[in-house]
């Protein structure tokens, strides 16, 4: 048993059962806090990771999306759960094409882990990055905002859909070890759905996504989301551990595994355009990339180097396939209603 395993199972006996969501932010705290655990070497490889088209693409539409906001002089450049900076590296590198851009930005990064922060730092040092807590806590003025793979993380609360109604699974004991126990109906208003039926909820990205939403109307602005999750809410039992790239049971070992749960793109582009912004998508990764012509751009790197060509074509085809991140991977744009977004219909 995990340190934080005997914490959560005192905290069990002191005060009852948690809900899931506790259960995920306790282990994400602890997780994302003592390691780098990205990589091939970590637990989990992001877009960011597979090639630098990603983050260079991002890099241009952020780009587009200024000069569409009139091309403030000055404005937050944000990102939410950064990682190893290597998105933002790539992006910066190629906003270079337009200087006033990279002149006017002011980079403010979301993350709580030290460990990361310093990875972030080596990364970015030349442009000067603050960090923060919260999301709330970036300045404001008009702003540009890249989630990738953040809102996957947030915790989610689980319900099941029982023979009388639903119930809200929770994280208590049974043998004095972690059990997932149920608790007694509950008031929720969820939609109806067979028996066995599972529906997962997050408060922390619905509160975000109304967040970023009201932000980017009142202030101008747009955030691009990137994850991996379902365009319409739908039922399922979503909720994953990884561990050295392999999946394992959720209560195993908490606080040494990555937890993540599917998004539920419809239920934030909800909150955001009831935020008052304007909501594009989701649209599937793939089709995102390739209309942002990635690979035209994996032509060019191709091209410049011959004996990398293998590599960016595994790349390209891991980004943008419909068997790999092409179609799990959606993209959801969030912006000031008069703004009209590259890549979007």
């Amino acid at each position: 048993m995990t340190d934080l395993a005997a914490t959560l199972a005192q905290r069990i006996r002191a005060h009852g059962p948690i809900s899931v969501a506790e259960y995920m932010a306790a282990a994400a705290a602890q997780y994302y806090g003592r390691r780098d655990p990205f990589g091939v070497g970590g637990d989990f490889v992001t877009a960011p990771e597979v090639s630098q088209m990603f983050g260079e693409l991002l890099g241009l539409w952020c780009v587009a999306a200024w000069q569409a906001m009139g091309a403030p002089a000055r404005f937050v450049l944000a990102e939410l759960g950064p990682g190893r900076g290597t998105l933002m590296a790539d992006a910066l590198r190629a906003a270079r094409a337009a200087p006033h851009f990279l002149g006017g930005a002011e980079l403010h990064l979301v993350e709580t882990s030290p460990v990361l922060r310093r990875r972030q730092e080596a990364a970015l040092a030349d442009h000067r990055p603050h960090w923060h807590g919260r999301l709330e806590d970036i300045p404001s003025g008009p702003m540009l905002l890249v989630a990738n793979e953040f809102f996957d993380a947030m915790p989610v609360r689980q319900f099941v859909r029982g023979a009388t109604g639903w119930q809200e699974r929770y994280v208590g004991l049974r043998d004095d070890r972690l059990a997932l126990v149920l608790d007694d109906a509950v008031s929720e208003a969820l939609p109806a759905a067979p028996p066995g039926s599972v529906r997962e909820v997050s408060p922390a990205a619905l509160a975000a996504a109304t967040a970023i939403g009201h932000r980017v109307a009142q202030e101008d602005g747009a955030a691009l989301l990137i994850d991996f999750g379902y365009g319409a809410s739908a039922c399922g039992d979503t909720l994953q551990a990884v561990r050295g790239h392999r999946r394992c049971h959720i209560l195993s070992d908490p606080g040494e595994a990555d937890l993540s749960a599917h998004v539920d793109f419809a239920a934030i582009a909800a909150r955001a355009s009831g935020a008052g912004a304007r909501v594009e998508g989701p649209l599937e990764q793939g089709a995102f990339l390739r209309a942002l012509g990635i690979e035209a751009r994996a032509e060019r790197l191709m091209a410049a180097a011959p004996a990398r060509a293998a590599t960016v074509a595994a790349g390209l085809r891991r980004l943008t396939a419909p068997g790999a991140m092409g179609s799990l991977f959606k993209v959801l744009a969030i912006a000031h209603p008069r703004l009209r977004l590259p890549a979007f219909p």
